[in-house]
């Protein structure tokens, strides 16, 4: 008889043993090569699913009813009464035009501004290090410290910007009670916040810049400002797209700097002629002053909505480069 034993009979219970236990490492082996990455990137998927997408899904169904603050288990059927209603808001029309010039006056300048500190850190020189930590510190300040020194210094009778502009003969600035000046203001501390973060933001993009294309440029003449314009901006071009992208969204998400800016009930409401409501204090009065919560959610999804045409543009700009480059 052979060592496998007679055709037909059962192997011994050893190789058995030894086969079942090599069947269940070839299993956990291609478990493994085919189940570890979606186990790694489970848990990003629940804590999404369970912070952010349910919270969507669930504000679009509020924004279906008819539901207030101090009885959310009480909830009416109104279809898309509250959209109606929103569309025809002038309160909503004034914040979202308020929300959009002050995202251009803050977004302009800061990125600008970022664009050239981040050229002149690109440079070697002593303390560079310090001077893009120093440049970090406005975003790590809080919005609520940052807003309060402002609100102090753009202060009507006791500010330091009225009293340096007294200086050269111009008069006290209300800025809480004047748009344009309001929303100046505001766009300042958005602008100073902001600034250092965008700065390292192209920091990083220029250093992954070749350094031969500066060398070939200045073996052709190129100035350090034709440089600049020739290469270093075409060269994180996809960066500059990106931060507009964000600029942007942050802009429609502005909320804690108009709130405390404006020093008491004045700041929910945007001043008291909505001079600088944007649509985060919007929803915010909607929900919490007004007790609404069905027309919180609604101008919520009006938020999301505009974020999704911002995507959008973002996407046809990005085609539109990738194509001229």
């Amino acid at each position: 008889m052979s060592q496998g034993g007679a055709p037909g009979t059962a192997p011994p219970p050893a190789k058995r043993a030894r086969e079942d236990r090599q069947g269940l490492r070839n299993l956990l082996h291609r478990l493994d090569l085919r189940g570890a990455p979606y186990a790694f990137v489970a848990p990003f998927f629940v804590v999404f699913a369970a912070f952010s997408f349910y919270p969507l899904v669930y504000t679009a169904w509020i924004s279906l009813h008819h539901v207030e603050l101090s009885s959310l288990n009480l909830m009416e059927w109104v279809g898309f009464d509250n959209y109606t209603a929103l569309w025809n808001d002038d309160r909503f029309w004034n914040a979202l035009a308020n929300t959009f010039t002050i995202g251009v006056i803050s977004t302009v300048p800061q990125l600008l501004m970022a664009l050239g500190l981040a050229h002149l850190l690109n440079y070697r020189m002593r303390g560079s290090t310090f001077f893009r930590v120093a440049s970090l510190t406005p975003y790590a300040t809080s919005v609520g410290a940052a807003a309060l020194v402002f609100t102090m210094l753009f202060e009507r009778d006791f500010g330091m910007i009225n009293w340096m502009l007294s200086l050269v003969g111009v008069d006290h600035i209300d800025f809480e009670n004047n748009k344009w000046a309001a929303q100046i203001a505001i766009s300042t501390i958005v602008i100073w916040r902001w600034t250092g973060y965008n700065a390292l933001l192209y920091l990083a993009a220029m250093q992954a810049v070749p350094r031969d294309r500066y060398e070939a440029a200045a073996i052709d003449g190129a100035s350090r400002w034709q440089q600049f314009l020739k290469v270093t901006v075409p060269g994180i071009r996809a960066t500059i797209v990106f931060t507009i992208v964000l600029s942007t969204i942050g802009a429609t998400q502005l909320f804690g700097e108009p709130l405390i800016f404006g020093q008491g009930p004045n700041g929910i409401t945007g001043g008291a002629d909505n001079q600088y409501q944007t649509l985060g204090l919007l929803l915010y009065e909607e929900g919490w002053k007004n007790y609404q919560m069905g027309r919180a959610a609604t101008v919520a999804w009006a938020m999301f909505l505009l974020l999704i045409l911002v995507f959008v543009v973002q996407r046809v700009l990005k085609r539109a480069l990738a194509r001229r480059s």
